[in-house]
């Protein structure tokens, strides 16, 4: 008799993309932990950063974006008004701008600016030092302090929460009893196991079950450098709502300096060498960008197929035994100069070698779960395989599934992995596509698909 296949299974679904959010961005259901936002600056006392610094970045500002008026310039260098106000009247006690002497003409009331000839010198001199200019840094040791309050490590994940999060994918209960308390410690996760299984998927799952959000800098600044940190292609910023005229009472607004955005995730592969670690510094444009894992701060750093990378497993985890054991990293300038920077990344990193054979046991010591994902047992393979097989619109053949149980599988030990029934329902597809038949299966259509999942082993003459 073929196995049962009429079960209950959840429908698939991908939360990163149709998961329902509330306004803040995080995913109803889930009690995220409430992030305490960085409180704007109040004047250029408060602002920790050196005087000179924020001028020039404002004279810079005003002459490659050709803005005019206080409050365009509040929001191009990312400050509150009355701070711009400071920063522009001091310009001009120096000298370095002027009132054009109209109003502007599309800001009603509001007077314009314009740098005058000393002030164009200074904005081109400066250029000539660093090419940065827009929103004002965040001081190195302020960001430290919002790391702190926004830290991976103040999160509680429930099992509520990760099955919410990972309700796409069929797992068993024991290892969504393994990954709670890894992802509620915040600590580095070591997930090895065949390949096909779902790390990926599982590491994804991890990240949608955090569910709220962070303040992340547009640069921050150390030692009169500048580092670029926001980048859209790593964070999903959380669109705000603006506020409401009418109301008497308007929502306190954090530091715009910051952005705030989902938690990040870092997600790299074979392509991940140790440079990709280090500053990056920009020669034309005389700034530096932060590496990956200073982006992913508060988030996630996903490190997969570790092993297929240039340098061998062991250098990469040395490179991080002082990140994951102490929470802070330490990286160089161009002039050789070395400072810490905060790490508070929960470090996930995905293989399909067995531990043992890349690392030693002093690097498997520092990597504080290790968890094995094994390929589905033959009931929470039918589970998958029924659940694909609906989602693309194939129906389900008694024949078809009893030939793959019983002939096919028999043949590799029945060794089930979590990828084949989407490789093999997906290869039916194709075939039916390509013959103008419904989709169907049949034990031949199941037997055409089986010979494009594996290669057979024999010499190529060549």
């Amino acid at each position: 008799m073929m196995p049962h296949c009429s079960i209950t299974i959840r429908a698939k679904r991908d939360t990163r993309r149709h998961v329902t959010r509330t306004t803040a961005g995080t995913p109803m259901n889930m009690q995220p932990t409430a992030v305490i936002a960085p409180p704007a600056p109040k004047g250029i006392a408060e602002m920790q950063l050196p005087v000179v610094m924020m001028r020039d970045i404002l004279l810079k500002t005003v002459f490659r974006k050709n803005v005019e008026t206080a409050r365009e310039v509040a929001e191009a260098i990312c400050l509150p008004l009355s701070v711009t106000q400071e920063l522009i009247d001091m310009a001009r006690t120096q000298k370095l701008l002027e009132a054009t002497g109209t109003l502007n003409a599309n800001s009603g009331t509001e007077m314009g600016y314009q740098l005058t000839d000393a002030g164009k010198s200074r904005a081109l001199d400066a250029l000539s030092q660093s090419e940065y200019f827009g929103a004002m840094p965040v001081p190195l040791e302020v960001y430290r302090e919002q790391v702190k309050r926004q830290s991976i490590r103040n999160i509680q994940v429930t099992r509520d929460q990760l099955v919410k999060a990972m309700g796409h994918l069929v797992l068993p209960d024991s290892l969504l009893g393994h990954l709670g308390p890894a992802v509620s410690a915040g600590r580095s996760i070591l997930m090895y196991g065949p390949p096909g299984n779902g790390k990926s998927s599982i590491s994804n799952g991890i990240r949608d079950a955090l569910g709220d959000n962070v303040y992340v800098p547009r640069a921050i600044e150390y030692s009169g450098q500048v580092i670029t940190v926001f980048d859209p292609i790593v964070h999903t910023a959380v669109e705000q709502e603006p506020d409401d005229p009418t109301q008497l009472r308007r929502r306190a607004r954090f530091d715009s300096r910051y952005v705030m955005c989902e938690r990040p995730t870092v997600i790299t592969g074979g392509e991940l060498s140790l440079s990709m670690l280090d500053l990056v510094y920009n020669p034309t444009a005389r700034t530096y960008q932060a590496p990956l894992q200073l982006k992913s701060t508060g988030g996630i750093f996903i490190i997969d197929d570790l092993g297929r990378q240039a340098e061998p497993p062991q250098a990469i985890i040395n490179r991080w035994i002082v990140p994951l054991e102490e929470g802070k990293d330490i990286l160089g300038l161009q002039s050789g100069e070395k400072f810490e920077v905060p790490f508070d990344t929960l470090v996930i990193f995905s293989t399909n070698f067995h531990p043992n054979e890349i690392f030693d046991q002093a690097a498997l010591r520092r990597i504080f779960f290790k968890i094995k994902i094994d390929g589905p047992n033959q009931e929470n393979f039918l589970k998958i395989f029924a659940m694909v097989a609906r989602k693309k619109g194939v129906p389900l053949d008694e024949k078809a599934l009893v030939h793959l149980l019983k002939v096919k599988y028999p043949t590799i030990d029945n060794i089930y992995a979590n990828y084949q029934p989407v490789f093999l329902i997906d290869q039916m597809i194709a075939i039916c596509e390509f013959e103008g038949i419904p989709y169907q299966m049949s034990p031949d259509l199941i037997d055409r698909a089986w010979a494009n999942m594996f290669v057979r082993d024999e010499k190529i003459v060549k």
